[in-house]
């Protein structure tokens, strides 16, 4: 087969008659690590802004990660509604601690708290809240967009939630172009600095609400941590 992306495995399917169903998956590898991350940068944040005990998180995102690992290991491809709710429910941990971060670091501020009196500390933590925030909002987009990685693989839909460039540009469209979770992982970093959307174009409602709270998530971060490290340094 001509056209074929070498980061992409092509899986036929000869169950069924007629034409040759060709599955293009991704690794679960990536997925993997942005837990991992996520999980080592809630140990790293204060008591006060971690929601629940230091341990209760990283367990239960290892244990849903496991789960989501031993359901379709290796490259995902597996359409199954168990997985696909494993996957939401990981997603709502991650998203929901670092909101609750967010919100603590910002009480902590404006209330003072035991980093906001050095400028170092304020740093590391509303570091790692904002890097916490980037990538739960990036597994976000890669697990509601067009029905998930597993989804994606079968089949892209016309019109999909978010509009990457290849899918904007037909100049650029690779034949059968399908967005990998870097694609995802870069959309939350842009918008949690340029605030806005840059090369990827929310299409449907929930994907411009995502993006709005994820850019005033990180507006509040980046803008208070800022002016309260530079005050303590003055």
């Amino acid at each position: 087969m001509t056209g074929r992306e070498p980061a992409e495995t092509d899986r036929t399917s000869a169950r069924e008659p007629g034409p040759r169903l060709t599955v293009r998956t991704e690794s679960r590898w990536p997925l993997a690590a942005a837990v991992v991350a996520s999980a080592v940068l809630t140990l790293l944040l204060p008591d006060d802004l971690r929601l629940g005990p230091r341990w209760a998180l990283p367990v239960a995102e290892g244990l849903l990660l496991v789960a989501l690992i031993s359901g379709d290991p290796g490259r995902i491809s597996r359409r199954s509604t168990v997985l696909r709710s494993v996957a939401i429910a990981l997603v709502v941990v991650l998203v929901g601690s670092a909101i609750w971060s967010t919100v603590q670091l910002i009480d902590d501020l404006i209330h003072g708290g035991s980093e906001t009196n050095s400028a170092n500390a304020l740093l590391l933590a509303g570091g790692s809240v904002w890097a916490s925030t980037v990538l739960a909002f990036s597994l976000l987009y890669f697990e509601l967009d067009s029905g998930g990685p597993a989804a994606r693989a079968h089949h892209m839909p016309p019109t999909p939630a978010l509009d990457f460039p290849q899918q904007l540009s037909p100049e650029l469209n690779a034949p059968h172009w399908r967005p990998h979770y870097i694609d995802y992982l870069y959309l939350g970093f842009t918008n949690s600095t340029a605030l806005s959307p840059t090369d990827v174009m929310p299409l449907a409602p929930w994907a411009k609400s995502v993006m709005t709270l994820q850019s005033i998530l990180s507006l509040m971060i980046l803008g208070l941590v800022v002016a309260r490290a530079v005050n303590v340094l003055a």
